[in-house]
């Protein structure tokens, strides 16, 4: 139980820091380097393709049925 609490506040810290950098760079005029640093890194993570495997390698798929693929994700989670 305290994995996926661990992971989710994680998570949320991060996403809470990309905010404050992206909306203090968008409004206000003293924001610096750190605050562009860490809405590009933030950004640049959104596009990596991590989860990208072909279906023969990938383990624990769950196919061509949606429910099945809900079913996965409330298991992770």
């Amino acid at each position: 139980m305290t994995g996926p609490i661990v992971r989710r506040g994680a998570g949320l810290a991060m996403a809470l820091v990309w905010w404050w950098a992206v909306l203090r760079l968008a409004l206000t005029d003293d924001a610096g380097v750190l605050e562009g640093a860490v809405a590009a890194g933030g950004w640049g993570l959104s596009l990596l393709p991590v989860h990208c495997v072909p279906k023969s390698g990938a383990t624990g798929t769950a196919g061509s049925d949606p429910s099945q693929a809900w079913r996965k994700l409330d298991e992770w989670f």
